[in-house]
């Protein structure tokens, strides 16, 4: 009685195309990243910048100093907001401007980045629909040559493609009609 061990191949293959997946994502990614604008770089390590708690913590001095400042708090610091935190206000709306676009340019990136992966999702979905369309076909071949007759509802309709069109076209419906 020998101890068998398990195969090791189809592990083995599994971790390979994983591993090939994995490696042309990674690749897809470098060549997305090494096609950014000097610009399109800026702008992500502003945003990633203004994201983080040291821009929190400096925002929290200079705020906090420029208030201790103006209301009189250190003594012999004479106060150089004339109006009582209307330049403070005004840098705060000027930075909120720029923040604001720098994160609308961000957002607007990792749109079209995710648009993109969801085309490919979409594409390998469909992909995978008509691979087990057709494997339902062949095994329903096999199962008839065999003498083997399936039962059950709905097999033809699993046997034949879906059209995407329809599919939308049926959301749309759907979506449309009164609730």
């Amino acid at each position: 009685m020998g101890s068998r061990q398990p195969s090791a191949e189809p592990q083995g293959e599994i971790a390979g195309v994983v591993h090939r997946n994995i490696s042309a994502l990674l690749e897809v990614r470098r060549q997305v990243e090494a096609q950014r604008t000097r610009q399109s770089r800026i702008v992500d390590s502003i945003t990633s910048f203004t994201g983080s708690l040291p821009f929190v913590y400096l925002h929290v001095l200079l705020f906090g100093g420029w208030i201790v400042v103006n209301v009189g708090g250190i003594p012999g610091i004479k106060s150089f907001d004339p109006f009582p935190f209307v330049m403070l206000a005004m840098w705060a709306s000027v930075e909120a401007i720029f923040l604001s676009t720098f994160v609308l340019i961000t957002q607007n990136r990792m749109a079209q980045l995710a648009e993109r992966r969801a085309e490919l999702d979409l594409q390998i979905s469909l992909l995978a629909e008509h691979e087990v369309t057709r494997l339902l076909t062949m095994v329903e071949a096999i199962g008839s040559h065999l003498g083997v007759h399936f039962q059950g509802e709905g097999l033809e309709e699993l046997k034949r493609d879906v059209a995407p069109e329809k599919v939308l076209e049926e959301i749309e419906h759907a979506t449309e009609a009164p609730q």
